[in-house]
Formats: structure tokens, C-alpha cells, sequence
């Protein structure tokens, strides 16, 4: 079982930048990697990126790539997402997820299998 807590989640300006933080206790071992979805009002969850356990290979959604960066502290158990020039388009609730990460056969290549909580991302324009 894994229990995940996000944090960070506020109000920004578009242009600027947040950071989350999502706080794992303990690690299923039928799980490889953790993720981040987003899910804005009146759309479908999104997945944004993971990064494997051992923080060694990051993977993103076309969406976000080359402004999010997602790394892992692993003596924390904590996974980050460092969000820059952010766009209002961006607001979301975000969600922490821990599952499997495949290299082929899913879309989106990432399939959860627990979920945080969630924190709320507003972007103004």
C-alpha cells in the first residue's frame, strides 16, 4: 500500500512559477514509477509526466515538456514537479499517482494505480 500527499498547489501569475510536492510513505512493489495527471474543470484527467523510482529516467507529456521538470528525492520518498512559465491553460487540479510506467502498448504510457489527494493549480492571466 502507498499513501501519497501533495503539497504546493496556489496562485500564480501566467509567466511565473510553482512547485509541488508529493510525499510517499512506502512503495508498492507492483509499481515502477510515479506520475503526475492534472485534471482542469469540465475536462478528462491528464497525465503530465513520471519519473521512475529511482529517479533515473523522467518521461512528459508533449503539453508540458521543456517547462515541467519532474525529479525524485529519494531519501524523502518525495517526487517534485517544477513548473515554469506557467499559462493559464495550466490550471488544474493535480494529482500524485504512483503505477507502472510502460514503453509501449499505453496511451498515455503511464497506468496509476494509487492516487493523492490533489492541489489545486490557478494561473492567472
Amino acid at each position: 500500500q502507498v499513501q501519497l500527499v501533495e503539497s504546493g498547489g496556489g496562485l500564480v501569475q501566467a509567466g511565473g512559477s510553482l512547485r509541488l510536492s508529493c510525499a510517499a510513505s512506502g512503495r508498492a512493489l507492483s509499481t515502477n514509477a510515479m506520475g503526475w495527471f492534472r485534471q482542469a474543470p469540465g475536462k478528462e484527467r491528464e497525465f503530465v509526466g513520471a519519473v521512475g523510482w529511482s529517479g533515473g529516467n523522467t518521461y512528459y507529456a508533449d503539453s508540458v515538456k521543456g517547462r515541467f521538470t519532474i525529479s525524485r528525492d529519494i531519501a524523502e520518498n518525495t517526487m517534485y514537479l517544477q513548473m515554469n512559465s506557467l499559462r493559464p491553460e495550466d490550471t488544474a487540479v493535480y494529482y500524485c499517482a504512483a503505477g507502472t510506467y510502460y514503453r509501449s502498448g499505453y496511451n498515455p504510457p503511464y497506468v496509476p494505480r494509487y492516487w493523492g489527494q490533489g492541489t489545486q493549480v490557478t494561473v492567472s492571466s
